[in-house]
């Protein structure tokens, strides 16, 4: 009896949880306006303003949010609607199948010579949804164009710091500056300096290849002159 009576409550249990686990939907949106993560904010704000909407999950690169909501308070045209008031971030249909063409550059400091380069060339191409790059070997940058409904900038990146590089975000503006730091591994938390220096104002980028022992770093050098990051990287890494 008493292992009856458990079983009974087991199973008012279950269908007293189970509506309110299949009251749970979810849509992705592309907004072609949502370009940064201000962008990404304002539209959470409108979003998450609504009774229904259970979670937001962006994606800049896709220029994506996938909406997680109760249908029970909340539809998917109501979304859009929400959506369509913001006036700039205007919705519509997100197909995983379209290619969704993303460009950027990487400054890559080890592209030293032409053997470099086609190193780099073969580990870009060997990526999915990699549609085209141009390489820059005097400048040390590569110019990259790629579907980011098949691949993604971390992925890039991974790539090419397994070939052996450090790459960093690379901009064509005078305003923007590269530096790049070899160091000894060992009793060095890098990865931890490598934080920290992201933190710092005036700093975009950093990228820390444990593999080289390497750190990259884009910065603004109208906001932070190479002596003052040298000392702050110079004092992280001792």
């Amino acid at each position: 009896m008493h292992a009856m009576k458990k079983l009974l409550s087991i199973l008012l249990t279950f269908t007293l949880v189970f509506p309110f686990t299949m009251s749970a939907d979810n849509v992705t949106i592309r907004i072609k306006a949502m370009r940064c993560e201000e962008c990404a904010h304002k539209v959470g704000k409108a979003l998450n303003a609504q009774p229904g909407i259970n979670s937001l999950d962006f994606n800049l690169e896709r220029r994506t949010v996938t909406v997680d909501y109760d249908p029970a308070l909340i539809s998917t045209d109501s979304i859009n609607a929400i959506l369509k008031k913001t006036g700039r971030y205007q919705p519509s249909v997100y197909n995983p199948n379209d290619v969704i063409r993303k460009a950027m550059g990487l400054q890559v400091e080890e592209m030293q010579s032409m053997d470099d380069l086609i190193r780099i060339m073969n580990n870009l191409y060997k990526v999915e949804g990699m549609d085209s790059v141009v390489p820059h070997l005097e400048q040390h940058w590569v110019f990259v164009r790629y579907d980011a409904n098949r691949t993604d900038r971390a992925t890039i990146i991974s790539s090419l710091m397994k070939g052996g590089f450090t790459p960093v975000a690379h901009y064509t503006d005078s305003r923007i500056s590269h530096a790049y730091f070899k160091f000894s591994p060992a009793g060095v938390d890098a990865e931890g300096a490598a934080e920290e220096v992201l933190a710092l104002d005036g700093v975009d980028d950093v990228c820390y290849n444990p593999q080289l022992g390497s750190l990259a770093i884009t910065y603004l050098n109208d906001q932070i002159s190479k002596e003052k990051l040298e000392e702050e990287v110079n004092q992280l890494l001792k």
